[in-house]
């Protein structure tokens, strides 16, 4: 998030605090972490700009994941590819949109997108609308990942509409889903134990369709009715414990290493 060099979208749902890339790599350094996953932002709307300046910064240990619409022109995608984005993203949570029949329009259009590229879908959603398109994911040519436990609400396991489904996409290898960002599923602080037998549930089903992530820099999530102007602070969380969950969700070691390192690399073409 680097207001100074990358400005805002106007139509932004929030604004962050400033963060830069030697404080990403200050966290890494603290959890001996050597790849990382930078992940478009929505308050850059479509401007990719930062994203990849700061894969750039990153290297060879960095991939990316886009956020385009229409008009976003091919040659930016061959452009992109070079630069090591694999995949592009659906933030339909964050902007509010939780209608399946909408997140069905938004689905088979980034199908159609990316088709002929061997990139995948990234969808930050709620487990209703993963109900409402789970015959889309089945069927589509590429992979699919879901962000933050599917959108899964802790308190309620196992009895949410859109859970079964979930877990049949990931049994039967049509889509990934990263046990990431706990804190947005979980009503438990601070050790969020509510969340852990999601996590098993998950590792279960297909330890091969399950990736990590850290969420880093833990974004605020817009509040209604405030300026987009404003300042929406970062939960603030601690990196080391959220990564100290991971062995206690997944205490065989072989498999936190499929997790870990062997499913991104495979995923983002490390």
């Amino acid at each position: 998030f680097d207001p100074q060099h990358f400005p805002y979208s106007p139509s932004r749902p929030y604004t962050p605090e400033p963060v830069s890339v030697d404080e990403l790599q200050s966290m890494h350094k603290a959890l001996h972490i050597s790849r990382v996953i930078v992940v478009q932002t929505t308050v850059y709307g479509t401007d990719n700009s930062g994203a990849l300046d700061a894969m750039k910064k990153l290297g060879s240990r960095a991939r990316g994941v886009a956020v385009i619409d229409e008009k976003t022109p091919e040659s930016a995608l061959d452009e992109m590819e070079r630069a090591g984005i694999r995949g592009i993203r659906l933030n339909l949570e964050t902007a509010g949109e939780t209608d399946p029949a909408a997140g069905r329009k938004r689905f088979q259009a980034a199908v159609e997108r990316i088709k002929n590229r061997k990139w995948h879908i990234q969808i930050y959603t709620r487990l209703s609308v993963i109900e409402g398109i789970k015959d889309l994911v089945a069927a589509a040519p590429m992979p699919v990942v879901f962000d933050h436990f599917g959108g899964m609400q802790a308190a309620l396991g196992g009895d949410q509409l859109g859970f079964s489904s979930l877990m049949t996409l990931i049994r039967t290898r049509k889509a990934y889903v990263k046990i990431s960002a706990p804190y947005r599923s979980s009503t438990l602080t601070p050790d969020h134990p509510d969340v852990a037998p999601l996590a098993r549930a998950l590792v279960a089903s297909n330890p091969q369709r399950i990736l990590w992530g850290s969420d880093w820099p833990h974004p605020g999530i817009p509040v209604p009715g405030r300026s987009n102007s404003e300042i929406t602070p970062f939960f603030q969380i601690d990196d080391g414990q959220v990564l100290n969950f991971l062995p206690k969700w997944v205490p065989d070691a072989a498999v936190r290493k499929t997790i870990l390192v062997e499913n991104p690399a495979k995923l983002y073409g490390f």
